[in-house]
C-alpha cells in the first residue's frame, strides 16, 4: 500500500505543453506513472509527443480531461500568476489530488485556493513550492527522481525537496512506501500532521521520517500530534540550526523571528514527543536505519 498515490493513480498535467511541464511529464512516464493527458486553456484538441511513441492529448480544461480520462490526480506546472486559477479549476472538477509544483505564488493566492479546496471538501492539495510525491514502484507525481530509491516500508514527509532526495537515497536499501514533499511556504495544503495520520493508518508503513525546517510552528504542532496519536517510530530532522535571525533561508516560510521558529525549539518539542532527532541528514538516516533493523528482526 501507499498514501495518497498508488498503482490506481491516473495523472493529468496542467501546463504539460510548457517546457517544465513537458520535461517532467516525460520523467513521470519513464518512472511508470499513468499520465493520460494534459491541460492548457486554448490548446484543447492538440497532442504532445513523448519518447517510446507515447502521444498524450491536450484538453482545454480540467473538467474535460477528467471526463475523458477518469484522471484522479493533477500535477500543476503553470506560472505563479495563473496557479490560483489552475487550482480552482481542479477543485471545480472535483479531482481528488492536486499537486502544486509552482514556486513564487503570492501567499494571498495560496491561502485563497487552499480555503477554496477546503470548503469544497473534494480535493487534497499538496504544495505549493514542492517536489510532489512518489510511491516507488507505483506512481510518481511531480519532480522527484524515481531512480534514487526503492519500494519499502518507510514513510517520508518533508518540507525540503533536496533533503527528501537525500533521505530517499541514503535509505534506498530499506525503501519507502511513499515520500511526500509538502513544501515550505508559509501556507501549504497537506501538512506534516496529515501525512503522519495517513502513515499511521497505512499497514505497509513501519516507521516514519519527518523533515522540518526553521520558521513557523508546524513541527511543534506535529510533535504534539505524534505524542497523542502516532504509535509507529518517528525519526526527525530540522534544517536551519545555523540560520541567522530574521533572514529568510530557502523557502519563504523558513525564517526565524526572535525565539520563535528556531531549529532548537523544534528539536526539543520533537524529542519531548519521543522522536529521535538527527544532528545532520546523514545522522538522521542512520537513526532510521537502526529503527528498521530492529523492526525487521
Amino acid at each position: 500500500m501507499a498514501i495518497f498515490l498508488d498503482n490506481d493513480s491516473t495523472v493529468i498535467v496542467q501546463g504539460m505543453t510548457g517546457a517544465e511541464g513537458r520535461k517532467h511529464t516525460q520523467r513521470m512516464l519513464h518512472s511508470g506513472t499513468r499520465v493520460v493527458g494534459g491541460v492548457t486553456p486554448g490548446k484543447g484538441g492538440q497532442s504532445v509527443d513523448f519518447e517510446d511513441d507515447v502521444q498524450l492529448p491536450v484538453f482545454g480544461s480540467v473538467t474535460e480531461a477528467v471526463e475523458a480520462t477518469g484522471a484522479n490526480v493533477t500535477v500543476i506546472f503553470v506560472p505563479a500568476k495563473f496557479t490560483k486559477a489552475a487550482v480552482v479549476e481542479a477543485v471545480d472538477a472535483a479531482i481528488p489530488l492536486a499537486v502544486v509544483i509552482t514556486e513564487g505564488i503570492p501567499v494571498k493566492d495560496t491561502a485563497e485556493f487552499f480555503r477554496y479546496a477546503e470548503d469544497a471538501g473534494t480535493t487534497r492539495v499538496i504544495g505549493p513550492n514542492c517536489p510532489g510525491l512518489i510511491s516507488p514502484g507505483q506512481s510518481n507525481a511531480g519532480i522527484i527522481p524515481a531512480d534514487i530509491t526503492s519500494a519499502g516500508r518507510i514513510g517520508l514527509v518533508s518540507k525540503s525537496g533536496t533533503l527528501t532526495y537525500q533521505m530517499m537515497y541514503e535509505l534506498r536499501d530499506f525503501g519507502f512506501s511513499t515520500c511526500v514533499g509538502i513544501g515550505g511556504d508559509p501556507v501549504i495544503g497537506t501538512t506534516h500532521i496529515d501525512c503522519l495520520e495517513a502513515f499511521e493508518k497505512d499497514p505497509d508503513t513501519d516507521a516514519i521520517v519527518m523533515i522540518g525546517e526553521i520558521g513557523g510552528d508546524a513541527e511543534e504542532r506535529a510533535a504534539a500530534y505524534i505524542k497523542e496519536h502516532v504509535s509507529k517510530p518517528v525519526v526527525g530532522y530540522v534544517a536551519g540550526f545555523t540560520a541567522p535571525e530574521g533572514k529568510t533561508m530557502g523557502h519563504a516560510g523558513a525564517i526565524v523571528s526572535g525565539s520563535s521558529g528556531t531549529a532548537e525549539a523544534k528539536k526539543q518539542a520533537l524529542e519531548a514527543a519521543g522522536v529521535k532527532v538527527g544532528k545532520t541528514p546523514s545522522g538522521t538516516a542512520e537513526l532510521m536505519r537502526e529503527v528498521m533493523e530492529r523492526v525487521s528482526r
